[in-house]
């Protein structure tokens, strides 16, 4: 039968909608017209759309795949860039590495081996609420470094573990929130960007920013040093902010059987190990060993991860339609590879290093540590205004990472920092990241709860990274 076409996109019109595009045009439209200090007519006018790409990503007047499109056409019509450079951000191969990173998480929900993994924790170490939190924990940052989206991995595999066990306990949104399911909702979400923060394949804006580290401090940030530098301060925020949320969200619920229980149904309901987990599993300990050696045989960690996924096709743990059906991998290609080439071009063309100049003078005479704890902090907490990590990273990484380097702050000492913080900022509100959302709607803690938590949990976060982190990056001879 014959269909007729129906565009999907529609404009909105709505009072909300229409502050959102003044909140995008404003600010873009001054700095298009009223050029910034130091800047010449190209750089200001880069400048102006890169802003107002990133103010659309937070405001989403638009889908962010469209507002980006947009950006992108308007760059290439406007004359700022010629278009040939305003596509060169899909030849990236960071680019590729996350888009095929999405595709992986896609393969752990779709055989259900994530799963059996959360469940195999509860049903080994759930004997109280702290522990079921910690088998929880533990499962989140076992994937962490083969589902590199929190989104994927929070809201799509641990949320719903977290969810069925509260449930099993009787534990619903509301009156009875307290009985456990405000307490493992809590632990679940703090764990899942502290995994993120601990492997360079946590998150989909590492390997972004380990690019921008190597381009702007000229420091390499391979898989290895980069848990090299976070197993520490990581497994050590692991271990306490659970601990602490147990005493801030006090579970009523004494007795976890039930909570073991319900992982022994549910890992007898799966049976075995299928043919596609165990080819899965198998393919996944080849990439994380290509990963791992990537500074011995040069093969670059996109092509190691590309070949992952051709043996993930060959042997049928995925079919084309499977990873043809992986909307958010498609998404985030279109949306990411455009963000990419105008955060190079901003470099290449100088901007990044005239705005760290005056954000330089803020740290300027300051000893470098305190510097560093400066812009730290100050990079942690302006995520009260992104909704998105890779938007935070984009537009502000290379400015901040700059402005430490010009404060006299050794390389490493610079970028990793930075690049935890990159993570660990999704503490403080119930929309800082993809996941966040989705364990707030369940509705076992209150916005007012949420957020004084995680201000306290983010404070944690400061003094153990830059606290026990930086005596421990001493050690490893980072700085």
């Amino acid at each position: 039968m014959a269909t007729t076409f129906q565009p999907s996109l529609k404009i909105p019109t709505s009072r909300g909608a229409l502050w959102r595009w003044l909140a995008v045009l404003g600010p873009a439209a001054v700095l298009w017209f009223v050029p910034f200090a130091g800047l010449s007519p190209q750089q200001d006018h880069l400048l102006a759309v890169f802003v107002a790409t990133i103010v659309a990503l937070v405001a989403q007047p638009l889908p962010m795949g469209a507002s980006v499109v947009l950006a992108m056409t308007f760059l290439a019509l406007s004359g700022t860039l010629p278009p040939a450079r305003v596509l060169s951000g899909f030849s990236n191969i960071t680019v590729w590495l996350i888009f095929t990173a999405f595709l992986f998480s896609r393969a752990f929900t779709a055989t259900g081996f994530g799963l059996r993994v959360g469940y195999l924790f509860i049903r080994r170490f759930g004997r109280t609420p702290l522990t079921v939190g910690y088998s929880i924990a533990a499962a989140d940052m076992v994937l962490a470094p083969f589902i590199p989206s929190d989104t994927a991995r929070g809201g799509g595999v641990v949320f719903p573990i977290a969810r069925s066990v509260a449930g099993v306990f009787g534990s619903e949104p509301g009156k009875t929130a307290r009985r456990m399911g405000s307490f493992l909702v809590l632990v679940s979400f703090h764990a899942t960007y502290n995994a993120s923060a601990m492997f360079l394949t946590g998150m989909a804006a590492n390997p972004l920013i380990a690019e921008f580290a190597a381009k702007i401090a000229h420091v390499e940030l391979t898989w290895m040093r980069w848990i090299s530098g976070s197993i520490v301060p990581g497994l050590l925020c692991f271990l306490t902010v659970p601990w602490l949320l147990s005493r801030w969200m006090r579970p009523e619920i004494e007795d976890t059987a039930p909570a073991r229980e319900l992982a022994q149904r549910e890992l007898a309901r799966m049976g075995p190990l299928s043919r596609r987990e165990r080819w899965l599993v198998a393919i996944m300990i080849g990439v994380m060993a290509g990963w791992i050696t990537s500074p011995l045989h040069g093969v670059p960690n996109t092509f190691v991860a590309l070949a992952g996924l051709s043996a993930i096709l060959i042997t049928g743990v995925l079919s084309w339609d499977d990873l043809l059906d992986e909307r958010r991998a498609w998404d985030a290609l279109i949306w990411f590879a455009p963000l990419v080439m105008m955060a190079d071009q901003l470099n290449e063309l100088g901007v990044v290093k005239i705005l760290s100049a005056k954000l330089f003078v803020l740290t300027a005479g300051r000893p470098w540590p305190l510097a560093l704890i400066l812009l730290v902090a100050a990079y942690c907490y302006v995520h009260y205004s992104f909704a998105s990590m890779t938007a935070h990273v984009t537009a502000l990484y290379p400015g901040f990472l700059a402005a430490a380097l010009a404060a006299g702050v050794p390389p490493l000492a610079a970028a990793l920092p930075l690049a935890y913080f990159s993570n660990l900022n999704a503490a403080m509100t119930h929309y800082g990241t993809g996941s966040a959302p989705v364990y707030f709607n369940a509705g076992y803690v209150r916005q007012g709860d949420w957020w004084r938590i995680g201000f306290l949990i983010s404070l944690v976060n400061l003094g153990i990274w830059l606290g026990v982190g930086m005596l421990w990056w001493k050690v490893v001879g980072l700085w």
